[in-house]
């Protein structure tokens, strides 16, 4: 046939004959589904088809003059012209030729089908569309739940008119691209009745970030246009890259997203509608965890494939369904990521210097900060209201409000999750833009001055009045190397993905407290003893751990994922997990905790550390978070995870706690597992050479050290002058626990705060010959400079020496 070619006739190089998405569909096809990469059967109306139309109908002359006198930057204008342009098409009529050909495909995909008229979805594919430098997405129309002859005719001509819509005629000219020479190809595709099941989109890195580590999942009920449309919150999940490779399952990450609405067709009416989700069905998952690691290893398999084929790597964006009918997993679409694929190396870090009040949050896009009057604008036709520099606030957005977009400083959204059609274009404009923000038109309905920060992790806050705030630029590729290495302090693993972009040899200090507060919040023992708790904390605790098995399940899912996303965004380098550190009055504060927790005169040397690992008190509790870290490293593959003991006074109190690790089925030196200990007390400088003996390595807690060493109060306003990390004793301890260490084989690090606040007291602890040093993120570049000159002095130095 000479307009229509079937998807497993054409391949990427056919671009220009079928269009982006189309070459990409028969890519798959024809190349990865030997692999069990799954695609919907389909054809194409070539590029070919869509000229024979426009000369049979001697449309070229009129496109012609009314794309010559445009004014793209009129609105007015460029809606009118280009709405004449798009109703000559659809009074035009498809040539004999051409309609025998679309029509003798349809009826052999029905019959392939064993159906008598297949419902199918008609896409449009342009010869400009799902390129590395330029998406197109969401440009051109797409009809789904077609159904028969004459429907199907009429969608292709539908798709064939939607190439001059107002939105896709500007995008052609703010990326360059002269309007003769874009085509337009329409994909015929078996429809996936995911209306009756669950679809969605991929990415084969992190969105927000641009971290390639990870394979990125949302999902929703129903259609997957209600994601892109920011009508309703998906489930998310992450999926790790390399260990997945390895056949582990890394499920790292998931959220429970609120999936709002249902896309479905409507069959009376023959049309889609959106119906409320039943609330059972919000609370439950759209995907099962091994039909997610199934797409997250068929995007990998598609992203190597893309990658080899353009010689590059190519990070992918990907639209995912599942058949309600049949069960089966399908990908319907594909192309190259164009945000982060296109940024320099060059990193820039935003950082707010200021507090404000705080007037609605959301989910953060981008990690930048911006601030202007707030703007709230509820149509794009009321673009004129609307000064280069406002904050645009809305409801939701879908293409025609990307004039307007692109002169806002930030944009804010009720609706919508990190894919929504806001959340796309925010990224390519580059400016920051907080979705799902609930209340947002009404809470910033003023019109004042904000401040919209997306720097500060997952959630992205709106604030009061215009607030302070620094952006630092560097090239990590331009800073060089260090003997020392240089690690990082994370707690929060919102964070991980954009901080595991700094210069850094993995994560010294990993608090495992923030994961506990944040995302498990419960205390473990009133998890498993719910008997001994109010009816009221019961109930509550009852809510939060809704869908789980059991208090113990919930506690080992929600820790271990937390852990997880810390482990991979630094893999393969070593990630030193601190078992968890609460004092007793922290402890107590953890919903349910009152009920296990005593009433100590000074936590801060009191059951903390250790001596809670062991003790029957709390033993239990110990066992769960060392399950936690066993299912990061054997199910999820992740062994760069190194365990960490923090307050541990003595060499038996260390032996037990091993122990208690053992019968968790943790065991040191087993499957490469690495324990160290937190050097924080007196006694594990002065038997250092004792605790090398059953440890791997030291962290020296500088807080904890000094306070001890001085004997002052860290919490204390009337000795706080006192309390100096540089003080010469405290800096002897730190020297003599590195010789001791070094001569038993053993690492040293430091994980305090003094390196990140000193940069002389770091320079003095390269001189002293410690092996790494875990820094605050925000002092990272600076004091790796300071490092960087102080180890050149001393190999000055000692070549003088030498000479």
């Amino acid at each position: 046939m000479r307009f229509v070619r079937w998807f497993k006739e054409v391949g990427i190089d056919e671009v220009p004959r079928v269009g982006g998405k189309n070459a990409s569909l028969g890519e798959m096809v024809r190349e990865l589904g030997r692999l069990g990469v799954r695609v919907p059967e389909g054809f194409a109306v070539t590029a070919e088809a869509f000229q024979h139309f426009l000369q049979a109908n001697g449309l070229n002359a009129p496109i012609r003059e009314q794309l010559r006198e445009l004014n793209p930057h009129d609105p007015d204008d460029l809606t009118r012209r280009t709405r004449l342009i798009r109703s000559l098409i659809l009074r035009a009529a498809l040539p004999e030729d051409l309609e025998g050909e679309i029509v003798r495909a349809y009826r052999e995909l029905s019959r392939q089908a064993r159906v008598e008229d297949l419902m199918v979805a008609v896409r449009s594919s342009a010869t400009a569309e799902d390129l590395p430098t330029a998406s197109f997405a969401g440009q051109h129309e797409s009809y789904l739940g077609i159904q028969g002859e004459a429907e199907l005719l009429e969608a292709v001509k539908k798709c064939f008119a939607s190439l001059y819509t107002a939105r896709a005629t500007r995008y052609r000219v703010d990326m360059g691209f002269p309007h003769e020479k874009v085509l337009l190809s329409v994909g015929v595709q078996r429809l996936v009745r995911s209306d009756l099941a669950s679809s969605g989109v991929i990415f084969t890195l992190d969105t927000e970030t641009g971290y390639d580590g990870v394979v990125m999942l949302e999902g929703v009920w129903g259609l997957g246009e209600n994601i892109v449309q920011g009508k309703s919150t998906p489930d998310r999940f992450y999926v790790h890259k390399e260990t997945l490779a390895k056949g582990f399952k890394p499920l790292l990450w998931k959220r429970l997203g609120a999936k709002e609405l249902r896309l479905v067709y409507d069959t009376e009416h023959h049309k889609l509608r959106n119906i409320p989700v039943a609330p059972a069905d919000r609370n439950q998952w759209v995907l099962s965890n091994e039909e997610v690691l199934k797409l997250a290893q068929w995007a990998v398999w598609i992203e190597q494939h893309y990658s080899q084929k353009r010689g590059t790597p190519t990070p992918m964006d990907i639209e995912w369904a599942k058949d309600g009918i049949t069960g089966e997993l399908f990908i319907v679409q594909a192309r190259p990521e164009t945000v982060h694929s296109r940024k320099s190396p060059t990193l820039k870090t935003y950082t707010l210097e200021q507090e404000g009040k705080v007037l609605v949050e959301g989910l953060a896009v981008g990690e930048k900060i911006a601030t202007g009057p707030a703007r709230v604008i509820r149509d794009p036709k009321a673009m004129n209201q609307i000064k280069p520099g406002d904050v645009l606030v809305t409801l939701t957005t879908n293409p025609d409000w990307e004039p307007i977009m692109k002169i806002a400083s930030a944009i804010v959204t009720e609706r919508g999750g990190r894919t929504s059609h806001a959340a796309i274009v925010a990224r390519e404009l580059g400016i920051p833009a907080v979705v799902g923000a609930a209340g947002a038109t009404k809470a910033l309905a003023k019109g004042g001055p904000v401040t919209v920060s997306c720097a500060q992790g997952e959630v992205g806050r709106v604030y009061e009045g215009t607030l302070k705030f620094t952006v630092d630029e560097f090239d990590p590729y331009q800073m060089g190397s260090t003997r020392t290495q240089i690690m990082m302090n994370v707690g929060n693993p919102e964070q991980a993905f954009r901080l595991a972009l700094l210069p850094n040899d993995g994560v010294g200090l990993a608090r495992m407290e923030f994961i506990f507060a944040d995302w498990v919040g419960i205390h473990p023992l009133a998890l498993l003893h719910p008997e001994k708790l109010s009816p009221k904390v019961g109930r509550e605790i009852e809510a939060k751990t809704s869908g789980y098995s059991s208090g113990r399940e919930y506690f080992i899912d929600r820790l271990s994922q937390g852990i997880a996303v810390l482990a991979a965004a630094f893999y393969p380098k070593p990630v030193i997990l601190r078992m968890s550190d609460f004092k007793t009055n922290e402890y107590a504060k953890l919903l349910g905790g009152e009920a296990f927790e005593p009433n100590e005169e000074n936590p801060m040397i009191g059951w903390r550390g250790a001596s809670r690992y062991y003790h029957p008190d709390y033993k239990e509790g110990f066992v769960l978070e060392v399950a936690a870290v066993k299912r990061v490293r054997d199910e999820m593959g992740l062994t760069n995870l190194v365990v960490m003991i923090p307050f541990c006074r003595t060499v038996e109190e260390g032996r037990r706690v091993l122990e208690s690790m053992k019968e968790g089925g943790l065991e040191r030196g087993k499957n490469g597992l690495e324990v160290y200990v937190m050097a924080e007390i007196p006694s594990n400088v002065i038997l250092a050479e004792e605790f090398s003996q059953i440890f791997d390595g030291f962290s020296i807690g500088s807080n904890d050290l000094t306070q001890l060493v001085l004997g002052v109060d860290r919490d204390s306003t009337q000795v706080a002058a006192l309390f100096d990390e540089r003080n010469q004793a405290v800096k002897w301890a730190c020297a003599e626990l590195i010789q001791k260490a070094h001569k038993h084989g053993r690492k040293v690090g430091i994980c305090g705060q003094a390196p990140s606040d000193y940069p002389e007291f770091a320079a003095f602890l390269v001189e002293a010959g410690i092996d790494s040093i875990s820094l605050n993120p925000d002092s990272v570049v600076r004091t790796k400079k300071r490092i960087l000159e102080t180890e050149k002095a001393l190999y000055t130095r000692a070549g003088r020496r030498a000479r």
